[in-house]
């Protein structure tokens, strides 16, 4: 016998006895994911000031390059000519890279110092111009007089702070209304615009940079800071450029390099690499499959890198969207704080109305403090697809 009862396919799902069925969740599919500060963490300390400073200091440096373009009878020459002779001192003991020979310096005038070649009965090599020359150490004469003073001076570093602010307006009657999954509009969309100014804050720790002309701001140039890839100017390495390998598809061999070069140009150990989803795959990729040893029983299949272990940092790897696509980012990130202006995080604050609705304002005032650029490198024009 055919049913013959009420069903909702017959009564139609319009009807008003027929209860909406929507989720109490509201979805997000956009990407608000702030991975390289989640791993940074909150600072230390906050700026006191629009202009956020610190001190940098380093130690006389033990090498130098030659700067000397009259290169006859190479393997014999006593005069040469230096990039910087300052460093140099009667009674150095100097070595040529990648060469076993010792030079004993005996004159130093502006930037020609003279040396003896072959010094201790080491074997004579030909130097080059533009090659290193590296500082064993001095020796002293015994009761001789104290040297002329030599130090480094520190240097003030700063960046700029930049305001990030959305506004949020929801009228009475948006906020009387019984909303689905929704308890508090005004609260719901105060915490869209920050998700929204978080994403905004990382790629501008990353990428941002500051005007040319008036960075401090005015009533017509925004003040914006200085991110982190523009700041890196020392350790900028490129595919067959300054003897860098010549592959633009990343290999480990470049990112070992790159790695080492940072570790011999300073104290830091890199233990940071950001990058995004296509050079990640290439990290991934430095594993080969075959030379995997995989369990019969095993039902996953693993193919992720997420610690680069080297001779010169372990290394944690983070996955950003904000970091272009060619690039490879390596950050000591000991040296690296994001903070906000003293008072200045990001919070809500409400604004006055002249009508029906509530108003306000989520807005926050950061910088960034890169401490010694020399401490952390990037490698870029890579493959991007």
């Amino acid at each position: 016998m055919p049913f013959t009862g009420k069903a909702t396919y017959s009564a139609g799902s319009t009807l008003p006895e027929i209860a909406d069925d929507v989720s109490d969740i509201v979805s997000i599919v956009s990407p608000y994911e702030t991975p390289l500060l989640d791993h940074l963490g909150d600072p230390a300390r906050a700026a006191s000031s629009t202009y956020h400073e610190w001190l940098e200091d380093s130690l006389i440096p033990n090498m130098d390059v030659i700067n000397d373009t009259v290169m006859t009878d190479p393997a014999n020459k006593t005069t040469i000519t230096m990039t910087n002779g300052s460093r140099f001192r009667v009674g150095d003991q100097i070595r040529p890279h990648g060469s076993l020979e010792i030079l004993y310096v005996t004159n130093v005038t502006n930037n020609v110092i003279t040396v003896t070649r072959g010094y201790g009965a080491t074997p004579k090599t030909a130097i080059a111009n533009g090659q290193t020359l590296h500082i064993i150490g001095n020796a002293a004469l015994e009761g001789d007089d104290a040297p002329l003073t030599r130090f480094t001076s520190r240097v003030r570093k700063g960046n700029w702070t930049q305001i990030f602010v959305s506004t949020v307006r929801v009228s009475g009657s948006d906020l009387a209304v019984r909303k689905l999954a929704v308890s508090d509009e005004l609260d719901y969309q105060k915490q869209e615009r920050l998700r929204e100014m978080l994403r905004d804050l990382e790629s501008t720790v990353l990428c941002g940079r500051s005007p040319l002309m008036s960075p401090e701001g005015s009533s017509t140039v925004r003040r914006t800071m200085m991110g982190i890839l523009p700041s890196i100017t020392t350790n900028v390495f490129k595919p067959s450029v300054g003897g860098f390998p010549n592959d633009t598809a990343l290999t480990e061999a470049q990112l070992n390099l790159a790695m080492r070069r940072i570790w011999e140009g300073s104290s830091a150990r890199v233990d940071t690499i950001v990058v995004g989803g296509f050079q990640k795959r290439r990290i991934n990729g430095f594993i080969a499959s075959g030379a995997r040893n995989i369990n019969g029983r095993e039902t996953t299949y693993r193919d992720l890198v997420s610690v680069y272990e080297s001779d010169f940092g372990v290394c944690r790897i983070i996955l950003s969207r904000s970091l272009p696509a060619d690039s490879v980012l390596l950050l000591d990130s000991s040296r690296v704080s994001v903070m906000p202006l003293n008072g200045r995080h990001f919070h809500y604050k409400p604004l006055a109305t002249t009508g029906d609705y509530e108003a306000g304002e989520v807005i926050g005032e950061y910088t960034v403090e890169l401490r010694n650029e020399i401490a952390h490198g990037i490698i870029t024009g890579l493959d991007a697809s």
